[in-house]
């Protein structure tokens, strides 16, 4: 399908499975190269990265650890700015090396709050891993480790990433069609 309908509005297709792919095979191989010999945990934010999660852990090839937190900040198809936690690590991070994997990085404040999050908890190392990065929009000064593709401005759906919780399940990405 090129184009769709989500809810009341339209969208038309971005980005292939195909190319998803490739992007994530190559960011499973420069962290199979840097987390060779060691056991570091995944952390996944939910909702959105659990499809880019399922892959990228699928090709990795060291030990890992999986935890998941539930952070928010959108409504419809904009960020509040206002971020919410809603789920937490349930186990001790201190002295252990995290990644953290996020669907899409647009502002970073949602990486902020999570970056302040564990820092509290004294992990021996924190790198961040995105599908999407929008560097654009990004008002901060720290470095985002391995962004499988960068974007524009968009406002993207499918392979995770939603519009008002509809369209995570679709294995395209979709850019909002307002032609």
């Amino acid at each position: 399908m090129d184009k769709i309908k989500l809810l009341d509005r339209r969208f038309k297709k971005m980005i292939t499975a195909e190319e998803i792919d490739k992007a994530v095979t190559r960011v499973a191989e420069q962290l199979n190269e840097r987390y060779a010999g060691k056991t570091p945990v995944f952390l996944g934010v939910l909702s959105g990265s659990f499809l880019f999660l399922s892959d990228l852990v699928r090709k990795i090839n060291f030990d890992s650890r999986l935890a998941f937190v539930k952070i928010s900040s959108y409504e419809g198809t904009q960020s509040t700015g206002n971020v919410k936690q809603q789920l937490g690590i349930d186990f001790d991070i201190e002295g252990k090396d995290i990644i953290i994997v996020e669907d899409i990085v647009e502002t970073g404040h949602s990486m902020n709050y999570l970056l302040d999050y564990l820092n509290q908890r004294h992990p021996a190392s924190v790198s961040i891993c995105t599908l999407f990065f929008k560097p654009e929009k990004f008002l901060y000064e720290y470095n985002i480790d391995y962004v499988a593709m960068p974007i524009g401005n968009e406002f993207i759906v499918g392979y995770g990433l939603d519009y008002n919780q509809i369209g995570r399940n679709l294995k395209d990405i979709y850019v909002l069609d307002e032609d």
